[in-house]
């Protein structure tokens, strides 16, 4: 019975491979992420070494690096001495230091070395996205020569559309030929001749992602070399795995915008305990700060009392701050993220925004004015012989509560960034409750001021 089943487990292995036969590499990763992480390591083991790295190396391929784990060590060493070294830097980072040393002491040295020099650069730097495997000539060769080396390399490099010049003797960077320039030229010229008339655009190895990508954007690169002080090529971030770390980062953004912790796998990789910590964290925080609006609610108790009506507009007033908090930190986040704002900028935002929340409490005032008079002229519900002062107090509550929502969702980015935190940490569910507190404080003020000797 055991060798039917084990028999069968071999046939299904051999049919998915089969099947990926006639897949593009998208495909085949969308294929392999529907199977259980044992099965689709089998599927690798079945693949020619050169469909399974062309696999491996997709970032979308959600559990590459326990798939190479399941691999036999033969295997694994020889798909990763074949794969592009800033993708295996990746993957070894999500690996336990057993497995990873298990694997890096298979490869050569100069692969394991150039790995381990890429492992050393913080998350999210430049270095960490860099490929070594790039496309570098002496500056003094002719442009057959370089045609002839990019033959002899390409299959081992990870891009071939921009090939850098050192100096001969120094290795120093000195310029930048794009593919397009060098077909272009004759062969028994000097690569010189074709090279581009601007210095190159270089960045530190510790530059942060999105400096690296508002560069890339700004200069319309394809790929960008990360030197050292003394500016030789430390290796270049191509624009694909920019554009991959950018896509991962926003999605971590988008997580901590929704009030609760990033999450490092797909929503259905998610175990179920590690889904409520994730999120039970944030929300038990949301929770105690919501309290102090039970405490704000206690504390009007006596006018709340006296004006019962007032309680009708509470849902009203706090989702009009909160929402408008919420529109202002979104905006500031995104404008913080892309450099459009810098943090000295704080006060000319404060500025922008301070008549911003006015003229849209105005608004909103306005709405809350009219809604009461129609409800109250058509007999639809009566608010009392006070009805007008009512119907002010709702309208100048409206307008302090949104424009404080507007200034402090506004301002909180910056604050966050000017205590080195994560602007995207002040999450619309946070803005709320921020926002939920006070409008509660600027409700029952401005109402024992303008209902004063009337209902309260």
């Amino acid at each position: 019975m055991t060798g039917n089943i084990a028999s069968r487990g071999r046939v299904d292995l051999v049919d998915h491979a089969a099947a990926l036969a006639s897949f593009n590499t998208a495909d085949a990763v969308e294929y392999l992420n529907a199977l259980d992480i044992d099965e689709a390591a089998g599927v690798l083991a079945r693949l020619p070494a050169a469909r399974a790295v062309s696999i491996l190396e997709q970032p979308e391929l959600h559990a590459a690096a326990p798939m190479l784990v399941q691999l036999p060590l033969d295997r694994a060493a020889v798909l990763l001495g074949l794969m592009a070294e800033d993708r295996v830097a990746d993957l070894f980072h999500e690996l336990d230091e057993a497995d990873r040393d298990r694997l890096i002491w298979r490869l050569s040295a100069e692969t394991r070395h150039s790995i381990q020099r890429l492992m050393r650069y913080p998350d999210g730097s430049a270095g960490s996205l860099m490929t070594t495997e790039f496309v570098a000539v002496p500056s003094d060769w002719s442009i057959g020569q370089t045609l002839q080396h990019i033959r002899e390399v390409e299959r081992s490099r990870e891009t071939v559309y921009a090939i850098y010049l050192l100096d001969p003797v120094t290795r120093v960077l000195q310029q930048m030929v794009t593919m397009r320039r060098l077909i272009t030229g004759d062969a028994d010229a000097p690569i010189l001749d074709v090279a581009q008339v601007n210095p190159p655009v270089t960045v530190d190895a510790l530059l942060d992602q999105e400096e690296v990508a508002r560069l890339i954007r700004r200069h319309n690169l394809l790929a960008i070399p990360v030197v050292d002080a003394d500016r030789h090529v430390l290796g270049i971030v191509t624009v694909d795995d920019i554009l991959d770390a950018l896509i991962e980062e926003s999605t971590e953004d988008a997580h901590k915008f929704g009030g609760m912790e990033a999450l490092e796998r797909p929503y259905m990789q998610i175990g179920f305990l590690e889904m409520i910590r994730k999120r039970a964290g944030w929300l038990s925080v949301l929770f105690l700060g919501e309290m102090l609006t039970a405490s704000a609610m206690q504390h009007f108790e006596h006018e709340l009392a006296r004006a019962v009506v007032l309680m009708l507009f509470i849902p009203l007033i706090m989702s009009s701050g909160g929402n408008s908090g919420s529109q202002a930190t979104s905006l500031l986040i995104r404008s913080l993220a892309l450099r459009e704002l810098k943090l000295g900028d704080w006060w000319k935002v404060a500025l922008r925004e301070l008549p911003t929340g006015l003229l849209l409490g105005s608004i909103l005032g306005v709405l809350a004015i009219t809604r009461i008079t129609i409800w109250q002229q058509a007999g639809l519900y009566d608010y009392g012989p006070h009805w007008m002062l009512l119907a002010l107090t709702i309208a100048a509550a409206l307008v302090g509560i949104v424009t404080f929502g507007s200034l402090s969702g506004s301002m909180l980015p910056f604050i966050l960034q000017r205590l080195r935190f994560d602007p995207a940490s002040a999450s619309a569910p946070f803005v709320a409750t921020l926002v939920d507190v006070t409008g509660l404080v600027i409700y029952f003020s401005i109402a024992a001021v303008i209902l004063r000797g009337t209902l309260l």
